[in-house]
């Protein structure tokens, strides 16, 4: 008998050197007993499963990227390369960005300002609406906007404060449904800007806008900014197809449209003089 025969053919010896009668194994001596019987699904099956799972992790990427790109290139669409490169609008929007434990302006604030103060300069913009956090007694983002544009020479009745602006997608909302605001300049970092460019669009104002620089002396701090826009912007894209309310809406206030149709009333009535 060839040796392949007798590898095979051979049972295995019992303690007595002779096999059981229920000894039927035909194993080999170094194969582990473990799992006998169990076989590998069918390759179609396991091909269909591999696929399933690759669709459905597909799918996920899909919904969530999606929403993300959705709100960074419509809002990309709406920006404008300089101060310089900005069309007329009645009124710059700017958004809060926290204050130094003095209560001043921090510097990613202060640059927003300073952007908003020279379009108010070159005539591009008649208001000035600043937008912050103003949730508690001795945090007043609005008032030290304020009171940095009125120190660097714009006056004091072309700037309207927005008390309740505790985020971008509230900002919005609030600069069209509260204040009446319908076009404007939106000013921010630039990593920000196309974020609130998309949400101000959604919430009914014709906007376009001008990113500011986001160095910072702490790069750390300025990666994370980055980073956080993914969610953030999956979010402004949930709150806009839900519609959300802002945390304060609060009643109609005309402090912009006011300023606004003064100017307008002045400008028609030196025409016709």
């Amino acid at each position: 008998m060839s040796e392949q025969g007798t590898d095979r053919a051979t049972p295995p010896e019992t303690a007595h050197g002779v096999a059981g009668p229920h000894d039927t194994s035909t194993e080999s001596p170094g194969r582990p007993a473990t799992g006998r019987g169990r076989r590998p699904g069918p390759s179609w099956l396991r091909g269909r499963r591999g696929r399933a799972a690759l669709v459905g992790a597909a799918a996920l990427v899909l919904v969530v990227a999606a929403p993300v790109a959705w709100v960074q290139v419509s809002g990309q669409l709406r920006v404008r390369p300089g101060v310089e490169d900005v069309p007329a609008r009645p009124v710059a929007l700017v958004l809060g960005a926290g204050l130094r434990p003095d209560g001043t302006p921090s510097t990613y604030l202060t640059r927003r300002l300073d952007a908003a103060r020279e379009l108010y300069e070159r005539g591009t913009v008649e208001v000035i609406l600043v937008s912050g956090d103003n949730s508690s007694e001795d945090y007043d983002e609005p008032t030290a906007m304020l009171d940095w544009l009125v120190t660097h020479g714009v006056p004091a009745e072309r700037v309207v404060r927005d008390f309740a602006g505790f985020d971008t997608h509230d900002t919005c909302v609030r600069a069209r449904e509260v204040f009446g605001v319908t076009e404007a300049v939106v000013l921010t970092q630039d990593y920000h800007l196309p974020r609130a460019l998309f949400s101000c669009a959604q919430a009914g104002i014709d906007a376009v806008g001008v990113g500011v620089s986001a160095q910072s002396v702490e790069p750390a701090k300025a990666v994370m900014y980055r980073v956080r826009e993914a969610p953030a912007s999956l979010k402004a894209a949930w709150d806009a197809v839900t519609g959300r309310e802002p945390v304060h809406l609060g009643a109609r206030e005309t402090a912009v449209t006011d300023v606004l149709d003064s100017l307008s009333a002045a400008t028609a009535g030196a025409a016709s003089s």
